[in-house]
């Protein structure tokens, strides 16, 4: 939900202070960055010999 004013009317990245916000996935427009992971590689075997 947005709270903030000015993410209301012009959005968060209009904002002057969107480099130093806090809050602007709490309170603003912006979305809470994802956690991406890459894929894991299989571990490679060693010849046994």
């Amino acid at each position: 939900m947005t709270l903030c004013p000015i993410a209301i009317v012009a959005g968060c990245a209009k904002c002057p202070a969107f480099k130093l916000c806090p809050l602007k996935g709490v309170l603003g427009d912006q979305a809470k960055p994802a956690a991406t992971t890459a894929p894991k590689k299989p571990a490679k075997r060693k010849k046994a010999g």
